[in-house]
């Protein structure tokens, strides 16, 4: 892909990405709780948790940020690799815990899958080397 159409295609990601972060997380948490919400995911309810507002809230943040990082997504490669390695990091973790813990189950085909989707998408269009620290491809 060249790389004008690459960073378009980035700079649309990060703006859809941002927006689901900021909107997203708590719509799916009171739609389907069972793929969204860990631990208290008992009767739906728009006041989510104390647990879902904290997610809500980091993720809400990482979200605007994202939007600012369309721009100029170069000059804010450190964050769109952060977002991959912490999208893959907290997958995983949350992948293990669907595995063991039975009530979790639904996140394997929620959430978890979700944050894959983005780590991947982002890597594959992400800026290379520079401020990220990432070898060039």
């Amino acid at each position: 892909m060249p790389d004008s159409d690459r960073l378009r295609a980035l700079r649309v990601v990060l703006v859809l990405v941002g927006l689901i972060f900021i909107f997203g997380i708590y719509t799916l948490g009171i739609v389907w709780p069972a793929g969204w919400v860990w631990g208290e995911a008992g009767p739906r309810s728009f006041i989510p948790s104390h647990y879902l507002m904290m997610i809500i809230g980091v993720y809400a943040t990482l979200g605007v940020f994202l939007i600012i990082a369309s721009k100029d997504p170069a000059a804010h490669a450190s964050l769109i690799w952060f977002t991959v390695w912490s999208s893959f990091v907290h997958a995983g973790i949350m992948a293990v815990q669907g595995l063991v813990d039975g009530k979790e189950r639904g996140h394997l085909v929620g959430d978890v899958p979700a944050l894959l989707v983005v780590a991947i998408v982002l890597a594959a269009l992400a800026p290379r080397g520079g401020a990220a620290g990432m070898p060039r491809r």
